[in-house]
């Protein structure tokens, strides 16, 4: 076996590569190297799969969501990474991303602003852009649907609010929750964010509608317009 060959997986121990310790031990058995190694299929001259995503997801401080953000160029500087192994990494995070915006959903109502940010946390929480949404409940504060609203920059999104009670009508919803995020991390509300949870507010009252709380969703932490009694 020559120094190259060494680093190749199909001469370790069968229980010791990826896909054959899926098979054998089931999926929860593999570590983020070893699954991300089942993505990328190999390495380089230097490197085998695992220990070449060891490192892709030590420059990401062993962290997922850190990795989640790269895109595919960024993945490309890696010695070993193409573009369709970086496409195939992407793709997967996504996948994983989307997976954990779907699963809040189970949790139909909504009983403080805790709940709104699990619902919200895994759609915007980790956006490079500013994104707004609006949760439509019923009188038993059960979600009726999420809606995003806007897309907009790094800085800011705009919000017409004629689509929010259009939306909120069609729906037959009894009361909405606002929320977008701050991609800089920080929590705290723009004068622009309160004058329009203000506007918002006072169009909902002509047709009986409530704004209950209008959340700011950071990765890792949220602001509550409810809780801070500015609504």
């Amino acid at each position: 076996m020559t120094e190259s060959t060494s680093f190749s997986i199909k001469y370790w121990a069968e229980s010791d590569r990826p896909r054959e310790k899926l098979l054998l031990k089931g999926k929860t058995s593999l570590s983020d190297a070893e699954l991300l190694a089942i993505l990328i299929g190999s390495g380089n001259r230097e490197e085998s799969a695992v220990t070449l995503s060891q490192r892709i997801l030590q420059a990401s401080q062993n962290e997922l969501g850190l990795l989640g953000k790269k895109s595919v160029k960024e993945l490309m500087k890696f010695k070993g990474i193409g573009e369709a192994k970086a496409i195939s990494i992407v793709a997967a995070l996504e996948l994983g991303r989307r997976r954990r915006a779907e699963e809040p959903k189970k949790r139909v109502k909504i009983t403080s602003s805790d709940s709104v940010f699990d619902l919200m946390q895994p759609l915007i929480g980790d956006l490079g852009h500013e994104e707004f949404w609006v949760v439509f409940l019923s009188n038993s504060n059960k979600v009726l649907c999420t809606f995003q609203l806007s897309k907009g920059g790094i800085t800011g999104t705009l919000v017409d609010v004629r689509l929010v009670f259009k939306k909120a009508l069609e729906e037959n919803a009894v009361s909405i929750i606002l929320a977008h995020n701050h991609p800089s991390g920080n929590l705290k509300p723009s004068m622009a964010d309160k004058n329009l949870t203000l506007k918002l507010k006072k169009a909902g009252e002509s047709l009986d509608i409530k704004v209950l709380d209008h959340l700011i969703v950071t990765e890792n932490a949220y602001f509550s317009f409810a809780n801070e009694g500015l609504i």
